[in-house]
């Protein structure tokens, strides 16, 4: 997402608990820095950042030890997303192709998901203990071709 009227931003780090919360501040972080300036993200990249949000999150709650932090840092080509939790394991399919598991396990979909919808993914140690996870979320402006109708609305005859 590039244009003039782009301000760098400070991460915004929050308490959230849960994945719901955590996609609720990213949400309210992009309407924040793009919406309220009549500047709109395109509704498939953002539901693209709150499935990335989602799996980032669950997967610090389920598999490392908790979730110990998350920020979020709006940047000119989208979001950047930080997910600290207290586990030291890093993920094996974190630097994966992004190919989907061949049948319905029940699980394997999410670091796919992440790989194919995020760009620089990083997995860092914390400092004692845990590790970080940061991704970029890619995000587009929405053109006002795109908010028009496509053709114009018919007439009825009289």
């Amino acid at each position: 997402m590039r244009g003039d009227e782009f301000a760098p931003a400070r991460p915004a780090a929050v308490r959230v608990a849960t994945a719901a919360s955590a996609r609720a501040h990213a949400r309210a972080v992009v309407d924040a820095h793009w919406g309220d300036r009549g500047r709109p993200v395109r509704e498939q990249d953002v539901i693209d950042l709150l499935l990335v949000v989602s799996e980032l999150v669950t997967n610090a709650i389920r598999h490392g030890g908790g979730l110990a932090g998350f920020e979020v840092t709006p940047v000119p080509e989208g979001l950047r997303l930080a997910v600290h939790d207290h586990s030291d394991v890093v993920p094996a399919v974190a630097y994966g192709s992004g190919e989907l598991p061949a049948g319905h396990h029940g699980n394997g979909y999410g670091w796919p998901l992440i790989i194919r919808l995020s760009r620089e993914i990083t997995v860092e140690r914390r400092p004692g203990r845990g590790k970080t996870i940061r991704v970029l979320v890619p995000l587009s402006l929405t053109t006002a071709e795109r908010r028009e109708p496509l053709s114009p609305p018919r007439r009825a005859p009289r």
